[in-house]
């Protein structure tokens, strides 16, 4: 894919296309990694963490209210996955 570099202030700058954004969930303010070698750059776009509930739940601080019942509550998604 060609790109034209563009002047802005007193850097060179150019796109990067829509369908790497939408493909790693980028946009504004993201960061993504620049490899140089030689006369080769490539951009990588960090992996995402992926969350398990049951780890976020034991990061909670103790003594926090609990809802009535909610232990109880049939799974509706992905909870134990």
């Amino acid at each position: 894919m060609l790109q034209t570099l563009r002047k802005a202030g007193g850097s060179l700058v150019m796109t990067v296309p829509k369908a790497f954004i939408d493909q790693n969930g980028l946009g504004e303010g993201s960061q993504v990694e620049l490899h140089l070698l030689g006369k080769k750059m490539t951009v990588e776009a960090p992996a995402r963490p992926r969350y398990k509930l049951a780890d976020l739940m034991a990061e909670m601080p103790q003594g926090l209210p609990r809802v009535e019942g909610w232990d109880e509550m049939l799974a509706l998604g992905l909870e134990n996955g």
